[in-house]
Formats: structure tokens, C-alpha cells, sequence
């Protein structure tokens, strides 16, 4: 036990110390460069909502700049940095200080969910360490600064606390805040709900709806109640920009389809695309609760996958959840695909790609392709494990057993508790029991009456390790 708890500590200082130094790396390509337009427009956003306020946005008239397409909360962001701006604070940088910052958590959270769920904790560490690394992230956040690996950050949080860490109310509230910050991760929102049924029945869900409309009505309801019609024209009906150097579109083109059917497939086929991914995610999700922040990731990927329109910053929406389906998965969709990024990026012209950037990029749309496919071939392999007691995945290496807890016969051992602080071996504490059917034990009785979420699983059998795609 101490001997792992001092592995983790080092594995730890060490994904710490390389986040930090991505940090900084990310913020000082951000304070010497000028970045893409959009820092530009970000700014002509912030000074508006400080001459009116970040619900009447909505309704203002800026000709002179896109579509205000962010949800709520990114206008209080906004007015935040305009402010710090008005003391003195360089803007180029400071509005690329969110994503960067957004990384640095996600790697974190990238090691924590991998090393709960590999067999080695060195597989933890290379994923989160690649995460931290990435080209793409290195070039969406430290040059281009949208708002996409912040939503991306708390889809992870939500996912990590629900499942991992037994929290749901918390959890619920970072759900709300990933779709307050950008719509993107909507699509992860309704798994999220179903693995808080799925693991923990109707109490868990309740608390984890608790925190979210708690939040949700906080930010959006102003909104909702003064302005809706422009909440939902420019933020719920957004479709993108017009471009069409990715994915589904760009190859229908390429293919000479009628423009009236890729208009199609931009206006309402879109909404049936969000729908199917949000099935798939929810169906995942399902099968294996104690995965959805793998459910997560095939989500993300997903979206970008058939996303029928075009932006240099989404490539950000699968670049770290690839590294929590596998390492190879990561290191194959960063290296191509941020190759195409670090290039439209140098030539100042994200919109406005050459036909040898938009044959890479089609290589990167397949690689995303397979590693998508490897992700959810990942949760059908997982989700064929039966499971003893814990819905969550098992201690990495065999839990350590107590003393016989009171009562218990001769030679019964408990084991410890594996949501404990970090540092325990590897597992976690499951939010509620694991249902009992085909493939399934029943559950094994509470070691101790009472006990928080990190000592559910004191007692049992840990189930069957779920395979990590690296």
C-alpha cells in the first residue's frame, strides 16, 4: 500500500510537472502571436456585452462582427476578461488563458481516469503526459484560444465525478457548466444522466439533476426569460460557418453531390446527426456506467466525426478524450491531425485551407474515424466483463484485504475501500450498487452501515479489469 501510494505521488509530480510546462509553453506562443480572427472578434464581443450585459447580448445589433453564438456563460467570462483587460492586461493572451488553463485540468484528469482503469500506471502517465503535449491543443488553445477545451474540460469533470469519485451533485454542476460555456458537449449530457440511473438507481439521479438544473436555471434562465428568441437563433439553431474544409461536407462536395442536398445535410440533417450521437453515447453509457468518461471521449469523437461544419479549433473536441480510450489512439489522431493545425495555423489562414492541408486533413478524419471505432469496440469488450459489486472499474493492481469486519466468519477479509484519497490502489468507489442480471453477481453486503461513497465498495469481489485500448 505505501509503496503505491508513493508510485502515484511521483507518477503525479511528474503529469504535474509536464502540464505546467504546456502551460506555460501555450501561454507564451499565445503572447507572441496575434493568433486567428477570432481573438480579434472575441474582443468586439466583450466590449459589447460591458456596454450592455451578458443576457441583453443576445438582442444587440453587431453588424461589424459574427454571430454571437456562445452560450451564457461565456459572456460572463467575456466581461471578465474585458475588465482585467481595462487594468492593464494584454488581450491577445489573456483571452487564450482559459483554454490553456483548461488543458493543464484535463490532463489531470486524463491520468486520473486512465490510471483507474489500466493495468499499469505507467500507461496513465503516457496517456496524460500526451494529452499535455499534444499538437492540436497546443495549437487550438495557445494560438487560437476559443472556448472549446474549457467545455471539453468540464464534460470530463462531470463524467470523472459521477463515476470515479461518487459525486453526483458535483458532477451534475460541472455538466451544466461544460454546456454553459459552449453547446458542443451536449451531446454527452444525456449519457451522463443515464449512467447516474444506470450506477446508481433514482438517488443518484435525483442529486445529479439537482446540481445540474440547479446551475443550468442560474445561467440560462435570464437568458431563457428576457431574450429568448435570440438565445435561440444564434446560439440553438448555430449551424457553423460556411466552410467546408472537413469531414462529411467537404467529402459530399468532393463527391459532386446537389448543393441543395449538402444544404440539407447542414440545416436539419444536422440535428439528426447530434441525435444519433447522443443515442449512441446514452446506449454506451448503458452497457457500462462505470466507462462514461470513455462514453465521453467516443462522443466527442463522434461529433467531430460527422460534423457538418468546419473549424480549425474543433479538432480540440476528441484531442484528450482519444488519450482516455488508448495511447495510441492520441498519439495518432494528435500527431496527424495537429500537423494539419500547426499549418493552416503558420500561413495565418484557418479558413482558408490549401488542397494539400485538405488532403491531410482527410487522412486525420480517417484516422479519427478508426480510432473512434476502436473506442467503442473498447466499451463492447468492457461491457461483456461481468461485474461482482462495483460499477466501476477495479483496483489496478489486487485490492489489499483488512481485518474480518464485525461479525464476519473465520478467514472473511474486507477489502479496503478504493474511492479513498489518492494514493490507494487504483479503483474507485461506486455511486450507488450495481444492478443484478445475466453476467452478474449479487451484491455483497456493506462492510460498514452508513458509510460515505468512498467506502461502498469495502466489501466484495472487485470485477473483471475493463481493457484500455492502448
Amino acid at each position: 500500500m505505501s509503496s503505491l501510494s508513493r508510485d502515484v505521488r511521483k507518477a503525479r509530480i511528474v503529469v504535474v510537472a509536464v502540464a505546467v510546462v504546456a502551460f506555460v509553453s501555450k501561454m507564451a506562443l499565445a503572447a507572441h502571436t496575434r493568433g486567428p480572427a477570432d481573438v480579434r472578434f472575441f474582443w468586439g464581443f466583450a466590449r459589447a456585452i460591458a456596454r450592455t450585459d451578458p443576457v441583453r447580448v443576445y438582442a444587440e445589433q453587431m453588424p461589424w462582427l459574427p454571430v454571437y453564438n456562445h452560450p451564457p456563460l461565456a459572456g460572463w467570462m467575456l466581461l471578465g476578461l474585458e475588465w482585467l483587460a481595462q487594468q492593464g492586461v494584454p488581450w491577445r493572451p489573456l483571452i487564450r488563458f482559459p483554454a490553456c488553463l483548461a488543458d493543464l485540468v484535463t490532463v489531470l484528469l486524463v491520468f486520473a481516469i486512465v490510471r483507474r482503469r489500466a493495468a499499469r500506471l505507467r500507461t496513465a502517465v503516457c496517456c496524460a503526459i500526451g494529452a499535455a503535449l499534444c499538437p492540436v491543443l497546443v495549437a487550438t488553445s495557445g494560438y487560437h484560444g476559443n472556448t472549446d477545451s474549457v467545455a471539453v474540460m468540464f464534460a470530463f469533470a462531470a463524467a470523472y465525478l459521477l463515476v470515479d469519485r461518487g459525486r453526483p451533485v458535483a458532477a451534475g454542476l460541472a455538466a451544466a457548466l461544460c454546456i454553459s460555456v459552449k453547446l458542443i458537449p451536449v451531446v454527452a449530457v444525456p449519457l451522463l444522466f443515464a449512467t447516474a440511473l444506470r450506477a446508481g438507481g433514482r438517488p443518484v439521479l435525483l442529486r445529479f439533476t439537482a446540481g445540474f438544473a440547479a446551475l443550468f436555471l442560474t445561467v440560462w434562465g435570464p437568458v431563457i426569460a428576457l431574450v429568448p428568441a435570440g438565445l435561440k437563433a444564434n446560439v440553438l439553431e448555430y449551424a457553423g460557418g460556411n466552410f467546408s474544409f472537413w469531414g462529411l461536407v467537404r467529402f459530399a462536395r468532393w463527391a459532386g453531390v446537389p448543393e441543395p442536398y449538402v444544404q440539407l445535410l447542414r440545416g436539419d440533417g444536422h440535428f439528426l446527426i447530434v441525435a444519433a450521437i447522443m443515442a449512441v453515447g446514452v446506449w454506451l453509457a448503458w452497457r457500462r456506467p462505470a466507462d462514461a468518461p470513455l462514453a465521453v471521449a467516443t462522443t466527442l469523437g463522434l461529433l467531430l466525426l460527422l460534423s457538418t461544419a468546419s473549424g480549425v479549433q474543433y479538432l480540440a473536441w476528441p484531442a484528450a478524450g482519444l488519450f482516455v480510450v488508448g495511447l495510441w489512439q492520441g498519439m495518432a489522431y494528435g500527431i496527424v491531425v495537429g500537423s494539419v493545425a500547426a499549418s493552416v495555423y503558420s500561413g495565418q489562414r484557418p479558413v482558408h485551407w490549401t488542397d494539400t492541408e485538405m488532403a491531410f486533413g482527410a487522412l486525420g478524419w480517417a484516422v479519427l474515424a478508426v480510432c473512434v471505432a476502436s473506442a467503442v469496440r473498447a466499451a463492447l469488450t468492457a461491457g461483456r466483463a461481468p461485474a461482482a459489486f462495483a460499477v466501476l472499474p477495479p483496483a489496478r493492481l489486487a485490492p489489499t484485504t483488512a481485518p474480518a469486519a464485525a461479525g464476519a466468519g473465520p478467514g472473511t477479509g474486507a477489502a479496503l475501500p478504493t474511492g479513498a484519497p489518492d494514493g490507494e490502489p487504483a479503483g474507485s468507489a461506486p455511486v450507488g450498487p450495481a444492478p443484478v442480471g445475466p453476467g452478474r453477481a449479487a451484491p455483497a453486503p456493506a462492510a460498514t452501515a452508513g458509510a460515505g461513497p468512498d467506502a461502498r465498495d469495502a466489501a466484495g469481489t472487485a470485477p473483471a479489469p475493463a481493457p484500455h485500448a492502448d
